[in-house]
């Protein structure tokens, strides 16, 4: 069987989409790396499946949802660990960040300038619980993972990589918000190592976030 034809779409930045490019680059399979401009989004809207991107096209087939897409890739790649309890706990760890990730929502458009608001009252109201919760936790399943470099069992799963990526982007718009969970920031830097993500994150083209 050939290798499908891989196409990724979404804004030219990391966010939403940078999981899925990780993956595909992992594997070592080229894909259509396409990131819109905000100005031409509008005409594209319509097209996608549910008028949100990023979308994965397969062979011309569009797929939608950010974590659908991860979960996706990352069964067809081997990044979900190494057996269908620790592909439970990776999907868990990334349920648990997407609530995390809807707490926060409304402080990060502040803190990335996409909206007004008070950065210091939402920060007291919103960031701080949710962050000691979900930071939390992911510092109890760190350290009892061994402090090994992942998340979950002793492989690179898309957990690790979705973790390491939001916290590149906490630690650019917050400096030392995360250091009351010393684990997690050693498993992050464990997992950034990995060589062949290093070497994605030193050539990504693009902005900050």
């Amino acid at each position: 069987s050939t290798m499908p034809a891989y196409k990724l779409t979404y804004f030219n930045g990391r966010l939403r989409a940078e999981v899925a490019r990780q993956l595909l680059y992992l594997a070592g399979v080229p894909f259509e790396d396409v990131r819109v401009r905000r100005p031409d989004w509008p005409a594209l809207k319509s097209k996608m499946p549910f008028g949100e991107m990023p979308v994965l096209e397969v062979d011309g087939k569009p797929l939608p949802q950010s974590f659908a897409i991860n979960r996706y890739l990352a069964k067809e790649f081997g990044f979900t660990g190494k057996s269908p309890f620790e592909a439970a706990w990776v999907d868990a760890i990334a349920d648990q960040f997407k609530d995390y990730n809807i707490e926060t929502r409304r402080l990060f458009l502040v803190l990335l300038g996409m909206i007004q608001g008070d950065k210091e009252q939402l920060l007291k109201d919103v960031g701080i619980p949710a962050r000691d919760k979900f930071f939390g936790i992911l510092e109890k399943i760190a350290k009892e993972n061994g402090s090994n470099g992942h998340f979950v069992g002793q492989s690179l799963t898309w957990a690790d990589l979705l973790i390491a990526d939001h916290v590149k982007t906490v630690n650019i718009l917050l400096p030392g918000f995360l250091d009351g969970f010393p684990t997690v920031l050693d498993t992050v830097k464990k997992i950034e190592s990995t060589p062949k993500l290093k070497e994605w994150i030193e050539k990504s083209p693009y902005s900050k976030f």
